[in-house]
């Protein structure tokens, strides 16, 4: 039959739910087995909130020192759950006992641990993944039949894909994967890992899939795009960013999720933030503010502040000021600072408080500005990265504003030569060559302003 299953993120709404009312496990998996058309063996699973590694390992350890244990993986795993093999019915019963169900939970008549065909594999009994039937003879000329042939065909037409349920979960984790290496990696090399991601995705994405897989195809290259997009502007590659962000936007577009369409405009807003017109960065955070409808998220939060930052530049006061309640409100009702830190899509504390010092230090606010700064360089586990780097040239930025010239130059020297030589891209150098254009103008010929001009003209890793 013509199955269409949901993705995972459908399940896992479904399960906290089911969850907060108490629900059992068993009653979740059917709960998921039913709305998000996966058969009973992957419902177990994601009623549990786990991957397809995590199970494959956990049967591992259940069966370890066992006389004919098998042994499992999680593509194996997979296609169980999706039908194309069958377990044999030793491991039918290991999966009981590791999900701690009778075996027709699992998709699997009471009879499966006997019955075996030539292969000795388990006959499966769940409706998702049995054998179609074969339709009656097609009568030439019989309307009925003509109206009936071509609703199969369409179905067919509808069915056809490449991607299966395995795949998509395994190219979740390798994007995640990506996500989380983004955070530390330097742009150049993260960036190979990216275009070989998106290589595979795009692969699959070239096929006629199911609706519920090209959503999801999409929100993957939108992802991808955006990091890239991102790592290109890091480099100094201002025109392949832009082009980057505009796919981005466009696979967003595609997927129709709310939130990646949000998301990637937000992060896009970052471009014309450095490196202008400060208006274009305005009118994308801005509509990536209006996309999300108000919602409280870690995404509304950061469009939200990322705004806040822009206007700030632009010497808009009262906007930048209603921006920034607007994402602090946004940031507190959402418990975004709960989010991971170690993912290049979250948005933690520390990002918060590090587009709260931008918009305080444009503003002029120093005081306010470097109890943020401090504040936010103790949620950082190095101050190697680019993100602590920048809160260090704010803090200089301060200094300077504060009319302490000497100590805004000795700070920023200190702060570029902190950075890994690796991270020490375009976007870092034009951010500290900020701290020289805040100084007073007959400062800026200065003997400490003159040193950190020499030490931003050498060549990268160079002390």
């Amino acid at each position: 039959m013509d199955v269409k299953p949901h993705r995972p993120s459908c399940a896992k709404q479904l399960r906290e739910m089911a969850y907060r009312r108490g629900e059992s496990p068993r009653q979740v998996a059917q709960a998921i087995r039913v709305h998000c058309s996966v058969t009973s063996l992957r419902a177990q699973r994601l009623a549990r909130g786990l991957t397809l590694k995590e199970v494959a390992d956990g049967l591992n350890t259940l069966s370890k020192g066992r006389a004919d244990a098998p042994r499992v993986d999680g593509d194996q795993l997979g296609h169980w759950e999706t039908g194309r093999h069958q377990p044999r019915p030793a491991t039918v019963g290991l999966l009981c006992e590791y999900y701690g169900c009778g075996s027709q939970d699992l998709g699997f008549g009471p009879a499966a641990a006997a019955v075996q065909d030539s292969s000795s594999t388990a006959v499966p009994v769940d409706p998702l993944v049995a054998p179609p039937v074969s339709p009656g003879p097609f009568v030439a000329g019989s309307f009925e039949q003509q109206v009936d042939a071509a609703r199969r065909s369409v179905d067919r037409t509808l069915a056809v894909g490449t991607v299966s349920a395995t795949q998509l979960d395994l190219l979740d984790e390798q994007v995640l994967w990506a996500r989380e290496q983004y955070v530390y990696t330097p742009p150049a090399p993260m960036i190979a890992v990216l275009l070989g991601h998106l290589s595979e995705v795009e692969d699959l994405a070239v096929s006629r899939q199911p609706a519920a897989v090209q959503v999801r195809l999409s929100e993957l290259t939108a992802m991808l795009a955006t990091l890239i997009a991102d790592a290109l502007m890091k480099l100094g590659q201002l025109p392949r960013s832009q082009s980057w962000y505009a796919t981005a936007r466009n696979a967003a577009d595609d997927s129709g999720n709310t939130e990646v369409r949000a998301r990637v405009r937000a992060q896009a807003a970052m471009l014309p933030f450095y490196y202008g017109p400060l208006e274009a960065a305005v009118s994308l955070s801005r509509e990536a503010r209006i996309i999300c409808r108000g919602r409280p998220s870690a995404t509304a939060a950061f469009a939200s502040a990322a705004e806040a930052r822009a206007l700030a530049k632009l010497g808009d006061v009262e906007g930048a000021d209603a921006a920034l309640r607007h994402a602090t409100a946004a940031f507190e009702q959402s418990k975004a600072g709960g989010s991971t830190e170690n993912d290049a899509f979250a948005f933690p504390e520390r990002r918060f408080r590090l587009y709260e010092s931008g918009t305080l230090t444009a503003l002029g606010r120093t005081g306010q500005a470097r109890r943020v700064q401090e504040a936010a360089l103790r949620l950082y586990p190095t101050k190697t990265g680019i993100d602590p780097a920048l809160l260090g040239f704010e803090a200089a930025i301060c200094l300077a504003h504060e009319g302490n010239p000497v100590e805004a130059c000795q700070l920023a020297s200190v702060t570029f030569l902190r950075i890994s030589p690796e991270h020490r891209t375009p976007i870092v150098e034009q951010r500290a060559r900020e701290v020289i254009g805040a100084l007073p103008s007959d400062t800026q010929r200065g003997r400490a302003a003159r040193q950190l001009h020499e030490i931003l003209g050498r060549p990268p890793g160079q002390r």
